[in-house]
């Protein structure tokens, strides 16, 4: 750097660049006039700002002249699309209004033209395409118009006023005005409005469908032959009627008695027993099931299997039923192989804490303070005889309630196409329509009798009060005492 410095300063380098600056300054005056030739700052700038804005100015015209073009293909495509959806809109209109006018007039359209219609839908917009919605809509329409055509001629007569009394009877198991009733409670519940392209199936007959389904035990394939509906669609009738029935009725036609209730209660069993203070008879029986897919063991019924000969399955149901045979509390749905008493804890009746009140049960139940259950040991004195004579009379209230119960509602009879999940619900129903029909004196077929099998199994833990061991001696000294303790008994005494 030191040799370099030295250098630049000479004198006879200087007057050597001088010469060279003004030789080179001529050539470019001679040239342009840019001045100092290339390297004269100034003009170089000029020239580069000039190409620069040149280029920006065809950039903006090309610009300017492409969206103009874009703006014009777009115009043309929005107004074709609008074109399109109009005619679209119109066919669209166009299907509907002749459909509304063909279900006015009571004529069924044939297939070709309505198969013509939607192909109308499908090909007005001027293409070969159509959209998934286009579709799915034209198609929807022809699947919802176009059903099975089945017969509704066996329920069309039982629905007529001119339908015999007996036949209808048989047939639902309960009267024309019993029937009535039940409709007229369900209807705000299970009445469907009308669509434009089906109408609603009518309250009386989606509940038609359910008890008759509960009174024959008919698998569903006969129910839509009988009414003249799918087979879903019977399935779906019971299921939403049946719910119907626990919600709407069982409130009213199924409910613990209040004081007045229980009073005539007792006053009705004390005549049967001459036992004061009975407010109930209590049973518990068990009704079949197909194997389930899980926990199948709990749902073995080892007396059923035995009897049956073959592998039988059950689920229980516990009633207490008042003097008429009406019930009062049912508990539905615990597995075949759990015993009476343990069915029995599991109950709200047990968290009820009855007072002052007995529950008559069977030698399955324990002896408690509220549970009133016969003598089970050996060698019983004429007074604990005489007991357990009176304990039968009551007893045979509940189980003839429940004989009336399986044979009135015959779907309790075999094993059902009802999810395991749903039985509690269809059993609950036949328990509802039961008191209903007993409340209005509805009489029974004697062919429709039906014999109970509940083999009773003595409670492992019988005895669980000593106040109630010294009231049950009370009681069968007193019946003994005044001549109430049997009829064997009562006429030694006389």
């Amino acid at each position: 750097p030191e040799d370099f410095c030295s250098i630049s300063t000479n004198p006879w380098f200087q007057d050597l660049d001088n010469g060279f600056n003004k030789r080179r300054k001529k050539e470019d005056d001679s040239k342009g006039g840019f001045g100092n030739g290339c390297f004269n700052e100034e003009g170089l700038k000029k020239s580069e700002y000039g190409d620069i804005l040149a280029s920006l100015l065809l950039l903006e015209e090309e610009a300017k002249q492409e969206e103009a073009e874009w703006m014009s293909e777009s115009q043309q495509e929005k107004a074709l699309f609008e074109s399109n959806h109009k005619r679209k809109v119109q066919a669209m209109n166009e299907f509907y209004d002749q459909l509304q006018q063909h279900y006015s007039e009571t004529v069924k359209p044939s297939s070709k033209s309505v198969s013509a219609l939607a192909a109308t839908v499908a090909t007005t917009s001027g293409n070969d395409t159509t959209t998934k919605a286009e579709v799915a809509v034209a198609g929807g329409q022809q699947r919802r118009i176009w059903v099975k055509d089945r017969s509704k001629d066996w329920w069309d007569r039982c629905n007529h006023q001119d339908f015999p009394e007996e036949e209808f009877r048989k047939a639902f198991r309960m009267s024309k005005s019993t029937f009535g009733l039940i409709c007229r409670e369900l209807e705000p519940v299970v009445m469907k409005k009308n669509t434009m392209l089906r109408d609603a199936i009518p309250v009386r007959q989606r509940v038609a469908v359910c008890i008759w389904r509960l009174a024959t035990g008919e698998p569903l394939r006969l129910v839509s032959k009988r009414f003249g509906l799918g087979i879903s669609t019977c399935h779906k009738l019971v299921l939403e009627v049946c719910s119907a029935i626990n919600n709407v009725l069982m409130p009213k036609f199924l409910q613990w008695p209040d004081e007045k209730k229980m009073k005539e209660i007792n006053e009705e069993f004390e005549l049967i027993s001459g036992i004061p203070n009975i407010g109930g008879s209590l049973y518990t029986t068990h009704v079949p099931i197909i194997a389930p897919k899980v926990n199948v063991a709990a749902y073995f019924n080892r007396k059923h299997t035995e009897r049956n000969q073959k592998p039988s399955y059950s689920i229980t149901v516990q009633g207490v039923v008042d003097q008429k045979g009406i019930f009062t509390d049912v508990c539905i749905g615990w597995p075949g192989s759990m015993p009476d008493d343990q069915v029995l804890e599991k109950s709200a009746l047990f968290q009820r804490g009855l007072e002052n009140v007995w529950i008559v049960g069977n030698s399955g139940y324990p002896l408690m303070d509220w549970v009133l259950v016969p003598y089970t040991h050996q060698n019983l004195t004429w007074a604990q005889h005489g007991f357990n004579e009176k304990m039968g009379a009551v007893q045979n209230v509940a189980k003839e309630a429940f004989a009336r119960l399986k044979g009135r509602w015959s779907c309790l009879q075999r094993r059902t196409e009802v999810k395991l999940q749903e039985l509690p619900m269809v059993l609950g129903a036949c328990c509802v329509l039961h008191n209903i029909c007993e409340m209005n004196n509805e009489e029974m077929d004697p062919e429709l009798q039906f014999e109970l099998f509940d083999d009773e199994k003595i409670a492992e833990n019988n005895l669980r009060s000593s106040n109630a061991v010294l009231a049950r001696d009370n009681i069968a000294h007193n019946l003994l005492h005044h001549g109430l303790g049997g009829t064997s008994h009562s006429v030694v005494f006389q």
